[in-house]
């Protein structure tokens, strides 16, 4: 049963010229603030058939004032996004034609939502819940297929029905426990008691645990790897991160020192989505500029989770290039040894023996030579070639993580509270606990002001 709301609306679509733009009104009042506000001889929109759309006007009433020529949307609850009548009004693209029909709309009983506040009503009138509300955010932001594949199965519940199944064996458990002790039939009956608890405890711990494995891929699917490209200046920092990315992002000169500062953009590759930060070449200056570039350069590599450490291999070693050798090798690294186009003049003897020699690989960026080998060696280090099965569940969200964490450790306390001979009464409480933090994870068992500062990391609109 849904819950009684005032009716919401707000832009549904990026601000800026486009080929339509979208005011959406959700809310009992939807049908009626468009009759007021829609024209087309007598036609109502309250009258009309959901979901069906309709050519007309919208218009000012009271000064009759023509605004946009519109398509309507006209969606009945409750099959709608937050189970409430909505209205969707299909302006032309643009800031003036969307927050003029906007104005209208709320000059005519409509209120400004909140961010966030359509998924939030969806969660609320129980269309979703608050694990597939937070995978409504992860599609949107999603930078890869990879992510959106991920936020996508989550949206559809695979999250949500697992968590579910294990909130609803730790019940029955629970259930089972509080019938033995309240109708106790065998002398053993603490005995068996605890066995049941225990057994349950250890069974719903590995199906967490099984998840919690998944935390590292998944955060690496949802935000990108932090991946810095360090080096000397002019060994190619630059030219590797163009090549990734298969565009002119940073420019590219002979002159050492060119970039000055952190450039990032993400890119996929063979699967693994990386945030690819391309840094000012690390080097004792001078230059007030450079030497804030190469300041921002050692924060992106102590913050990466992975560095991609070049070498110019045309040139023998330097100290600043055993410098950075010695910063990076508590680090997840590759090693590349550029411009293998040109006459090698690195020692490798002596390189294999300051890194691990499977680390290493030589390219051209000038020949393209080894940059197929540096892309499966990214997906091997990180994927062993694969991102894992196409339907897996990955978790990947920070406060699901926390909160199976959370669950995990009371599940052990049940666990060793049942060793030690603790009265099963107060096992139970821990067992209990463990059902709470799960119920978190879906919204059963939230706190209001969680909801609210969840939805407020929404977009305006959504």
């Amino acid at each position: 049963m849904s819950i009684e709301f005032d009716t919401i609306a707000a832009i549904s679509t990026p601000p800026g010229e486009g080929g339509i733009g979208i005011v959406r009104i959700s809310g009992d009042e939807a049908l009626e603030i468009a009759d007021k506000v829609y024209q087309l001889g007598n036609k109502k929109i309250s009258e009309q058939v959901s979901h069906t759309i309709h050519y007309g006007n919208i218009v000012n009433p009271k000064t009759n004032t023509k605004i946009d020529e519109v398509m309507v949307t006209v969606m009945r609850a409750p099959k709608t996004y937050t189970r409430e009548d909505i209205v969707e009004i299909n302006t032309h693209g643009g800031v003036m034609a969307t927050n003029k029909v906007l104005q209208t709309v709320l000059q005519f009983g409509g209120r400004l939502a909140e961010p966030g506040e359509f998924t939030k009503r969806a969660f609320l009138n129980g269309r979703i819940d608050l694990s597939q509300a937070e995978a409504v955010m992860d599609v949107i932001r999603a930078k890869t297929d990879k992510a959106m594949h991920m936020a996508v199965t989550q949206l559809d519940g695979n999250l949500s029905n697992l968590i579910k199944n294990l909130r609803q064996e730790i019940l029955l458990t629970l259930a089972q426990v509080e019938v033995n002790i309240d109708y106790p039939e065998y002398d053993d009956v603490e005995e068996m008691t605890s066995k049941i608890l225990v057994e349950k405890a250890k069974e719903v711990k590995e199906q967490v645990r099984q998840l919690l494995d998944t935390a590292s891929q998944g955060k690496i699917l949802r935000e990108g790897l932090a991946t810095a490209i360090i080096g000397r200046p002019n060994v190619g920092k630059s030219s590797l991160l163009n090549v990734l990315l298969k565009e002119e992002k940073a420019i590219v000169t002979e002159v050492a020192g060119t970039t000055r500062d952190v450039i990032e953009d993400y890119v996929s590759v063979k699967g693994v989505p990386l945030r690819l930060i391309d840094t000012a070449g690390i080097r004792d200056t001078e230059d007030i500029v450079e030497k804030i570039g190469v300041e921002r350069s050692r924060k992106a590599l102590a913050d990466a989770d992975l560095i991609l450490l070049v070498f110019n291999q045309s040139e023998p070693l330097t100290e600043e290039d055993r410098k950075l050798i010695k910063v990076t090798e508590d680090h997840n690294r590759i090693i590349i040894l550029n411009k293998m186009d040109l006459e090698t003049q690195v020692d490798i003897p002596e390189l294999e023996g300051l890194v691990d020699k499977e680390s290493i690989i030589q390219t051209s960026i000038v020949t393209q030579a080894g940059l197929d080998e540096l892309e499966n060696k990214l997906a091997d280090l990180f994927f062993s070639g694969q991102t894992g099965e196409k339907d897996a569940t990955y978790v990947s969200n920070i406060r699901h993580i926390a909160l199976l964490q959370d669950a995990e450790t009371a599940l052990e306390e049940v666990i060793d509270g049942i060793e030690s001979g603790m009265p099963v009464d107060l096992v139970q409480i821990d067992m209990t606990r463990a059902w709470d933090y799960l119920g978190e994870i879906t919204g059963d068992s939230v706190q209001d002001e969680l909801i609210t500062q969840l939805f407020s990391q929404f977009c305006l609109g959504k």
